[in-house]
Parts: C-alpha cells; structure tokens; sequence
C-alpha cells in the first residue's frame, strides 16, 4: 500500500480559509503592514497573533474592505 507524502505547513503560514497564505515575514519591518484577503477573519486573528507571539513581535489587527475584498491588514508595531 502506498502513502502519500503530505506537506508540513510551516509554523508560520497562515490558512484561515483552508488555503495557505505564505508571507514573507523576514521583510516586515516595524510600521509595515500586509494585507491578508480572508473570510474567516476571526481564525486569521488568531493565527496572526500565534506568528507575532512566536516572533516576539507587536501587532495591530484590523478587519477591513480592501479594492473589494474582505480580510485583516495587519500592522508589525514597537
């Protein structure tokens, strides 16, 4: 019988409508921001805050309507 070979998301992808987002956190400086198009804003919240917790980093979150689309933008602060 054989097994698939299934992928390990990575600690700090984010999938808050079951499809990975991959952001490229080493350049998020201080005062950068990324937008993340979601429904489930609740879930990406919680997983933007587990990657900043992780990264020992600040953060403020807001749920906004951005060209259309709904999601989180996200704000790495002091």
């Amino acid at each position: 019988m054989k097994t698939k070979n299934l992928e390990i998301l990575p600690a700090y992808d984010l999938y808050p409508d079951g499809v990975k987002i991959t952001v490229e956190w080493d350049d998020m400086t201080v005062g950068a921001s990324a937008f993340i198009p979601c429904i489930n804003t609740t879930k990406a919240k919680q997983q933007l805050k587990s990657v900043f917790n992780a990264k020992e980093w600040a953060l403020k979150v807001d749920i906004r309507v951005e060209s259309g689309f709904l999601g989180v933008r996200v704000w790495r602060i002091l």
